[in-house]
């Protein structure tokens, strides 16, 4: 979430690509997904050309660095990656013990990372939402989720209260697509329970984005944990009032 002035931001995402214009496009767009959280872009090389240069990403990282407790590094191609792992050997060890290197695709991880960053989540918990996101489009292994995928919050049970599902009307006339994906699941993730919704877990943008609700579409909601009945309201409040689009 935003830090207020003069304090640093809790997680910062640091987007490297090879193209300026790809790492600045897909900045500002995790950024209205996850308004507030601090996302830094570093791509191509000094003379406009493609590529990554060590200085820009090692200034971007250092910058990235000041400005938060922690940073998760998302990078676009193979090179980059190196680029991104020489600029954390060569950082001094304080910062780099702060910074984690995410195997994640880039758009898709940016996006899952910003909103985990935007709800209060820890460094590891931003790199497992950024890395899990690699799998949320994968095969499916035959029992609801995709082959190899660990979601970020794992999956031990959760104590506190189990509630009966509720159903739900979709109002808005473009459906859960991206704004409203990330609306829900930074919702969710003020609540102490393990949300669902239409049958996928709703602390994820981009299963919320893969459900494809359309308007008129009745979902089920249903939750688990000690804050299980207020995350259901509140769910049903926000699909019910359309996410101010109706």
């Amino acid at each position: 979430m935003s830090p207020l002035p003069g304090q640093r931001a809790r997680i910062a995402v640091l987007l490297v690509s090879h193209s300026d214009k790809i790492a600045e496009g897909t900045r500002d767009l995790a950024a209205q997904m996850a308004p507030g959280v601090l996302i830094v872009a570093v791509g191509g090389m000094p003379g406009g050309g493609l590529g990554t240069d060590f200085e820009g990403v090692s200034a971007a990282l250092a910058d990235a660095g000041a400005r938060a407790e922690g940073v998760v590094v998302i990078s676009d191609l193979g090179s980059a990656v190196m680029t991104v792992e020489s600029a954390l050997d060569f950082a001094d060890e304080e910062l780099a013990s702060r910074a984690r290197l995410a195997d994640a695709p880039f758009v898709e991880g940016a996006v899952a990372a910003a909103v985990t960053a935007h709800g209060g989540g820890t460094l590891d918990e931003v790199l497992a939402s950024a890395q899990y996101a690699g799998s949320t489009f994968a095969v499916s292994d035959g029992q609801g989720g995709p082959t190899g995928a660990t979601p970020p919050h794992g999956e031990e049970p959760m104590s506190g209260i189990t509630t009966g599902p509720h159903q739900v009307e979709v109002r808005n006339p473009l459906g859960i697509h991206a704004r409203p994906a990330a609306v829900l699941s930074r919702l969710v993730a003020g609540f102490d329970a393990r949300v669902t919704i239409g049958g996928v877990n709703a602390a994820s943008v981009l299963e919320l984005m893969k459900l494809g609700a359309v308007a008129g579409q009745v979902l089920e909601v249903d939750a688990h944990g000690p804050a299980a009945s207020e995350a259901i309201a509140a769910v049903v409040e926000a699909i019910a009032g359309g996410f101010g689009e109706v």
